[in-house]
């Protein structure tokens, strides 16, 4: 049961993709490549470096996320990234994209243009920074001649880019909820960014609570528009709509929501591998379909 794997962004709600990951290993679904933006890109850099999702969680949890984006402030950026970069060079080291396990992709935008850039060659650390740029709260990364933006700007569930890694069904895993799930799925007051919390009644704090949310709102409207336009096979919806981004969470309880989420679609991922299923996909090959 090959398949790839499209992991969206979301911050610290990411941590529900190393359930996901579990729950696929678990079942019998060999994961062949893997795609991520922004926090998906971290958890399927770490993945495809060799890392299980037991590993992922205990360094994740070891590395609280409050205390790495507590940094002084690096350029054009609320947050320095020193202490994040610092923390992934311990699991990444100098690995290059050639050293992976599996064939990763990462997505970042480019500043400059707009153009989304699928990052697939060199080393992956730089590539990790780039997609995990979030406009206005980090810094954008510098890559060549390029500043990067985080790949959730314009892609935030990176399908294509797992579809062209690999001929097999892909599995997005998106943290947004559905549409008709928007109104009950408001997001929490906190984004969980440092100080917020203790100066919220000042103007520049609102500005930019404000101003994040906005970016949430987009991101929930430009993921759907890009799985109508990239169509995975499934896709799985941890309900964690009322986890902050940045926010200190218990990573354990996270990931057990992609686990419960990946549970529940089970049925939808085995009807893949379907005599049927297996018949349609040879044919549509055979006669040039695509996949």
């Amino acid at each position: 049961m090959d398949i790839t794997v499209a992991l969206g962004g979301g911050g610290a709600r990411g941590f529900a993709h190393i359930g996901a990951l579990r729950v696929l290993e678990r079942e019998g679904f060999r994961i062949r490549a893997i795609s991520g933006t922004s926090m998906g890109g971290v958890i399927a850099a770490v993945y495809a470096a060799g890392f299980s999702p037991d590993e992922i969680e205990k360094h994740s949890t070891a590395g609280s996320l409050p205390e790495l984006i507590r940094s002084r402030p690096e350029g054009p950026g609320l947050i320095g990234v020193r202490k994040i970069e610092a923390f992934l060079r311990q699991h990444l080291g100098d690995r290059e994209f050639a050293d992976m396990t599996i064939p990763l992709a990462l997505t970042a935008v480019n500043l400059a243009d707009g153009s989304e850039v699928v990052l697939t060659k060199g080393k992956v650390l730089p590539a990790v920074m780039a997609t995990t740029a979030l406009p206005g709260v980090f810094p954008p990364y510098v890559l060549g001649e390029h500043r990067l933006l985080d790949g959730g700007v314009i892609d935030p569930v990176p399908v294509a880019a797992a579809r062209a890694l690999y001929p097999a069904p892909v599995v997005a895993v998106a943290l947004s909820p559905a549409p008709e799930n928007w109104a009950e799925t408001r997001s929490p007051a906190s984004l969980g960014l440092p100080l917020i919390g203790l100066v919220a009644r000042l103007r520049p704090a609102e500005v930019l609570t404000i101003a994040l949310r906005a970016v949430e709102i987009t991101a929930r409207a430009m993921t759907e528009l890009r799985l109508q336009i990239d169509r995975p096979e499934v896709v799985i919806r941890p309900s964690v709509s009322h986890v902050g981004l940045l926010a200190g969470v218990r990573v354990s309880e996270v990931a057990a929501l992609g686990e419960a989420a990946t549970l529940a679609a089970l049925p939808q991922l085995r009807e893949l591998f379907s005599p049927r299923r297996r018949l349609e996909r040879g044919l549509r090959r055979a006669f040039g379909g695509g996949r």
